[in-house]
């Protein structure tokens, strides 16, 4: 174990709780303290990821920025867990669907992340590792879903490298093997928490429609969530 602060994240060890929620953007993050935690305080402002902690009923928990793409989300979740000892990170993010029965604002709950990433490639295992969450953390999404009235799907999802494919097929290829929504972030989060030992899940709420031509406007998509951000906060 390191010392910290980290490099990325300038937040005390005490001030950084053993439950992380992780937006891409902070200003979700920002949004989400204002609105549903209690006594909440700023403990990052590095690179302005921000970064709040805060109670919710009674739970203590902290909502962090973690960027865009696996690079970013792999620096702030290894830092979570090996530094600051974080026992799950929980990602709520935005993503666009890939199959039928998904449709805009849906909840996806990612069971496994199929990457094009080469990020595996550091652990030189003989052989593909599937990327997938914890069980225990994806069961109770589900259930909480269904319980609060919010629709929702659980399935594996698509972690890429590239927003701008120059394969145009790509997603299709995707979509042929079933994969619910495309992304850039959970492979590397359920890599960093299969190598820490500890807990991980990535929920999405579904932003646009590719193969539809349908999307969320900008300011849906940084404070339209709340449905996944509940669900989230509930499981905490």
């Amino acid at each position: 174990m390191g010392k910290t602060p980290t490099p990325h994240i300038g937040a005390a060890k005490e001030q950084i709780a053993k439950t992380v929620l992780m937006p891409g953007d902070p200003l979700r993050a920002k949004f989400i303290a204002e609105n549903f935690l209690t006594d909440f305080t700023c403990v990052n402002t590095v690179r302005n990821m921000l970064a709040f902690t805060g109670n919710y009923q009674g739970k203590r928990v902290t909502v962090a920025g973690g960027g865009m793409g696996i690079p970013s989300v792999g620096i702030y979740t290894y830092e979570l867990f090996h530094f600051y000892e974080v026992e799950q990170i929980i990602r709520i993010g935005t993503a666009g669907t890939l199959s039928d029965r998904v449709n805009l604002r849906d909840v996806v709950i990612g069971v496994g992340a199929s990457t094009d990433s080469a990020y595996a490639a550091q652990y030189n295992l003989p052989g593909t590792f599937a990327p997938i969450a914890d069980f225990d953390l994806a069961r109770k999404a589900v259930e909480t879903g269904e319980r609060l009235g919010i629709r929702t799907a659980a399935g594996n999802i698509l972690s890429s490298d590239i927003f701008y494919n120059d394969d145009e097929d790509a997603l299709r290829k995707w979509a042929k093997m079933g994969i619910l929504a495309t992304e850039m972030e959970a492979a590397a989060l359920y890599m960093n928490a299969a190598r820490a030992g500890r807990r991980a899940l990535c929920m999405l709420t579904i932003s646009d429609a590719p193969f539809r031509g349908e999307s969320l406007s900008v300011e849906d998509r940084q404070t339209g969530f709340t449905d996944m951000m509940k669900i989230a906060l509930e499981i905490a």
